[in-house]
Formats: C-alpha cells, structure tokens, sequence
C-alpha cells in the first residue's frame, strides 16, 4: 500500500476538512504547459528521482498524492511528498537540476475530496467550492488553492481519489 502524506483531522465541515498535516518534504519541479500536460511533465523527472536518480543512487518509496499548484498562466508546480520522517539532510541531491527539495513545516489547511477523474475545469470548479466553503466556515486561506491527486492514471475515474487544498491560519477555535 502507497504511504500518503501524514495529517490529522482536526474538525468536519459539510464541504471540507479542517486538517493539521505534519512536516514534510517535498521533491518539487516547476513546468510551463497547460494544467494536463504540467502533470505529464513533471512526473517523469520526479519518478526519476525516486527510482534512483539521484547523486548516491538511493531508490525512495513512491507516496500518495502528487501535488500540482498553479502559478502562473500556464506555469505549475509539481510535487512528490517523500515518506514520512525524511530527513532534508538526508535527502541525495537530484541529478536533474531542475527537480528541487522543498522542507515544509507543519501547517493547516482546508481540504475538499472528490472522485472520478481530473481535467482542468473539474479541478478549478472544485477549487471554487473549497474556497467558497472556507470563507464560509470563517476560516483565513493562505496562498494558492493546489490539487492532490491520489491514483495511477490507468484507474478507473469513478475509483480515483483527489482533493483540492488551500493552507488556511490556524482555526482560532484550536
């Protein structure tokens, strides 16, 4: 079973999770195209780099999901959260220059699931809806919305699993 990035659940909402996720790592690469082909295109240089690409060779688990922020027109950042408890110090350096290690600290966001499979409208139609609920909820978003994908391409869309995220302040209710 695929590890997925940790958090805990800190409150339900009807549209959306109020979650605290732990520190993590991010293997990141910054790709211009549009928001289909951007996941293409990253994908292949961080798979790379799990699989061993890398300056000491060193293969990393696969973990769930693969993280794409917009942030520009037709401009994405695309990420691999590597397993939990990594170590940036402990993190080989990428062969390919423009894959980048990115720590992130603990921090809290909104979350909104949703099935079937992705496009650009169906994502950006969920973003809205998050962002609607979290304004509704009273809760501050922080930075872009971003997506979360959690299966292989070849699932079937009705089985798929993703999420649109925000990083919100911390909930003054905690």
């Amino acid at each position: 079973m695929t590890e997925q990035q940790k958090y805990r659940v800190v409150k339900r909402l009807d549209d959306l999770e109020i979650r605290e996720y732990e520190p993590c790592v991010l293997m990141q690469l910054s790709v211009t195209g549009d928001f289909m082909r951007a996941g293409n295109m990253a994908f292949g240089p961080l798979v790379r780099f799990i699989s061993g690409n890398n300056q000491t060779g060193q293969k990393i688990a696969m973990t769930a999901p693969v993280i794409q922020e917009p942030t520009a027109t037709d401009q994405h950042l695309v990420s691999f959260v590597l397993p939990a408890g990594m170590n940036p110090d402990d993190v080989p350096v990428p062969t390919d220059s423009r894959v980048e290690m990115v720590p992130t600290p603990a921090h809290f966001a909104a979350a909104r699931r949703f099935g079937g499979g992705w496009n650009e409208h169906r994502f950006e139609t969920e973003g809205e809806q998050l962002l609607n609920a979290v304004k509704a909820a009273g809760l501050v978003p922080i930075g872009a919305i971003y997506w979360a994908r959690f299966d292989p391409p070849w699932k079937p869309g009705f089985l798929k699993r993703n999420e649109a995220i925000i990083k919100i302040e911390r909930p003054k209710a905690l």
